[in-house]
């Protein structure tokens, strides 16, 4: 029965071969007598000690050899790599020149110089140099050199030329995996969807059956926000290939955003059979149920996220909002502690402790709380009416009072402290003052007036103030 791939033996033979050119390139070195070593065995030789991290021997060995093939300009190639390699650029330059006299129509001689060109931040040179060249290759050459010109771009920052690099290649080469990949960032990163789902329409015509095409023609689709036809993109890409598991992430994304939430929980459930279990996925499962009120089920993926990665503070944090969503606010507490036990510097989660302390009447540590959240975000009108709404459930009125001025000298006179300052006079008996003050408030933001509710529903207990409701509604 014959086998493809070499015998023991004949990799015994070769290694044999190995040692006995090297050994013939020692003598050599020493002056000893030596048999005579043809341009294979030298480059038998140099890649040896290359792939071996020796690079003066490496070198040694290019220099004897082009003094025996002086014409050769394979070896005066392998000679400027490992110049380049050593960082000796000028010298590798030179070299390349004398290479090209002998070959102009290799393709590694452009790709070096091109090398030498960026470690020397040449950026424009390596550009031209290719630019210059590429009429004479084609095929896998042409294709090659595109992709090195993309590199220059890249490097270089000259973001839209990328683009338009790959496209060449994709345009010549339709199925090229590199440049299928690449695009499919690059799109995203310039924003030409549009030019993306032409030329990719152009290669599907061509080859149905190329997943890649289909994926990248989802992802345009998507940055363009036209999720439905992005999801038959994606469902296309994995017909074809069923183990594809970007394009169900993806197609999750889609599904989310167009609110289908089942649909997006059986295609992450596909992503997670198919692949390594990740947190995103887990915490996009968990948003999924948050949003279909299946609080239960949310925690549960989101536990699954933190256990993979338990210093995010963020999952501690969904978690405790769907307890919050429960008004389960001791559970909610516990979690809010590991959120800010990671991050303390979040006015948000710092709001959220508040809100959840004042529930269950511990109210002076939930006023703490809202003070960290002022002291952290100074600007935040939120943070600023969380404290006023603690301060006033602790009937704390005239703290609530200096906290509005306060607030009014830092970020402006907004109307929803009108109505706080408002319910706040009324609550301490000065009606008339506050009657004047909820005026002024429903002549300058009316929708605002349910802010005034939920800090104290039983404002619509005074006559005087649903008179005023009342007759504002009338002139409206």
């Amino acid at each position: 029965m014959s086998h493809d791939f070499p015998s023991f033996n004949e990799f015994n033979e070769d290694f044999e071969d190995l040692r006995d050119l090297l050994q013939q390139f020692e003598n050599l070195k020493e002056g000893r007598s030596h048999s005579f070593l043809d341009e294979d065995s030298f480059e038998q030789i140099i890649d040896y000690y290359d792939e071996h991290d020796e690079l003066n021997n490496a070198i040694q060995a290019a220099e004897m050899a082009i003094e025996q093939f002086p014409f050769s300009s394979q070896l005066l190639l392998k000679k400027s790599s490992l110049l380049i390699e050593s960082k000796k650029y000028k010298e590798a330059l030179d070299i390349l020149e004398k290479a090209a006299l002998l070959d102009s129509n290799d393709i590694n001689l452009y790709i070096l110089k091109t090398d030498v060109y960026l470690a020397l931040n040449q950026h424009e040179k390596a550009a031209r140099l290719i630019e210059n060249h590429i009429d004479q290759f084609s095929g896998e050459d042409r294709t090659e050199l595109l992709l090195e010109l993309a590199d220059v771009y890249d490097d270089w920052e000259e973001f839209e030329k990328v683009f338009d690099c790959l496209k060449m290649v994709l345009e010549h080469d339709p199925n090229n995996v590199e440049a299928l990949h690449k695009i499919c960032f690059w799109t995203e990163f310039t924003g030409r969807n549009e030019e993306s789902i032409r030329l990719h329409n152009n290669i599907i015509n061509e080859f149905p059956y190329n997943h890649l095409a289909w994926f990248n023609l989802g992802t345009a689709y998507q940055g363009l926000k036209l999720y439905e036809k992005a999801i038959d993109a994606y469902q296309y890409s994995v017909v074809i290939d069923e183990k594809f598991d970007y394009a169900y992430r993806n197609m999750g994304d889609a599904f989310i955003r167009l609110r289908k939430y089942n649909e997006a929980i059986e295609v992450l459930q596909k992503h997670l059979e198919i692949a390594k279990p990740e947190d995103v996925i887990y915490e996009a499962i968990g948003h999924c149920y948050e949003r279909m009120h299946r609080y239960t089920q949310a925690r549960y993926y989101y536990r699954k996220a933190v256990h993979l990665s338990p210093t995010d503070d963020k999952l501690y944090y969904k978690i405790a909002v769907a307890y919050m969503l429960e008004e389960n606010w001791e559970n909610a507490v516990k979690s809010l502690q590991s959120a800010i036990k990671i991050n303390k510097q979040s006015a948000e989660y710092n709001m959220s402790m508040g809100g959840c302390l004042l529930e269950l009447q511990r109210n002076k540590e939930a006023l703490g709380f809202f003070m960290n959240a002022v002291r952290l975000r100074p600007s935040s009108i939120n943070a600023r009416l969380e404290l006023i709404r603690g301060l006033y459930a602790s009937q704390f009125y005239e703290e609530a009072i200096e906290q509005i001025e306060f607030a009014e000298s830092k970020i402006g006179h907004k109307p929803v402290f009108i109505y706080y300052r408002a319910a706040i006079l009324i609550a301490t008996g000065k009606s008339k003052e506050g009657l004047i003050q909820l005026e002024t408030a429903l002549q300058m933001a009316p929708k605002l007036l349910k802010k005034m509710v939920e800090l104290d529903p039983s404002v619509l207990q005074h006559p005087s103030v649903v008179d005023l409701i009342g007759q504002y509604r009338k002139k409206k």
